[in-house]
Parts: structure tokens; C-alpha cells; sequence
């Protein structure tokens, strides 16, 4: 073997010639710095709108509870005569039914006091059918 002479491939002189190897790509679409200021430009008119409409929001909801405010003096007033009707419907009925029994009192109240002690539903509705305190109660569910 030491008289065999292997010939090493060796580069043509003057070198091999340059060949491209980096990414031809073609530029397409906006550059990233373009986009991302897009993305910021929406998302700072995005919040000025929401901060629009919850200022909108806000004086909305002041001007309902002021509504409300205005109303609730009528409403009480009329929840009032409501249940000032219903007491005396109440005594009348008691007057009647009670009307055999030696010294009862009509409307003789069981609490110990002279102030007014709000009477509550039970005690409103006790001569009355009890689908109508149920609805008093509970509204109108019709899903039941």
C-alpha cells in the first residue's frame, strides 16, 4: 500500500464560485413597529369610548336613583293605604267572626305599646284565601 498514491480532491484555484444562501423573501405587509402602533392606536381609542360610556353610564344610573328618590314617597304612600285597607278589612272580619265571644276587643293590639308596630304579611293575609298571600309573598311565578 505505501506505493499507492491517493490523490486528496483539492478546490478548482481561485475557489469555487459564490452561491446565495440567504432568505429571498419578498417584503410583504406591513413592518412589526407599524402593526404593534395600530395595536396601541385601537387600544387607546378603544378605552376613550369606554371611559365615554361609563361616564354615560354613570349620569344614567344617577338620574334612575333620582327618579327613584322622586317616586318613593308616592309609592310609600300608596303601600300604606294598601295595608291601612287591609287592617280595617281585617277588623271588620274579626268584628264578625268574634262577635259571639264574651269580652274580645276589636283590634286590640298584642304588643305592649302606643307606637305604630308595622304589621307584617302573615298578619295581613291570615283571613285571606292563601294563594293570595303566596302571591304577595313570593310575586308571580308563573313557572311553578
Amino acid at each position: 500500500m505505501a506505493g499507492s498514491k491517493v490523490m486528496q480532491d483539492m478546490p478548482p484555484s481561485g475557489g469555487y464560485a459564490p452561491f446565495d444562501y440567504k432568505r429571498n423573501l419578498p417584503k410583504r405587509g406591513m413592518s412589526g413597529y407599524s402593526m404593534f402602533g395600530i395595536g396601541v392606536g385601537i387600544m387607546l381609542f378603544g378605552y376613550w369610548k369606554l371611559f365615554k360610556w361609563n361616564r354615560e353610564r354613570r349620569h344614567l344610573h344617577i338620574e334612575e336613583l333620582e327618579a327613584k328618590i322622586a317616586l318613593m314617597p308616592l309609592l310609600q304612600a300608596e303601600h300604606d293605604r294598601r295595608t291601612l285597607r287591609m287592617l280595617r278589612e281585617n277588623l271588620e272580619e274579626e268584628a264578625i267572626i268574634m262577635k259571639d265571644v264574651p269580652g274580645w276587643k276589636v283590634g286590640e293590639s298584642v304588643f305592649h305599646t302606643e307606637r305604630w308596630v308595622t304589621p307584617m304579611s302573615e298578619e295581613l293575609f291570615n283571613l285571606k284565601p292563601r294563594e293570595e298571600f303566596l302571591r304577595k309573598r313570593f310575586g308571580f311565578l308563573l313557572y311553578v
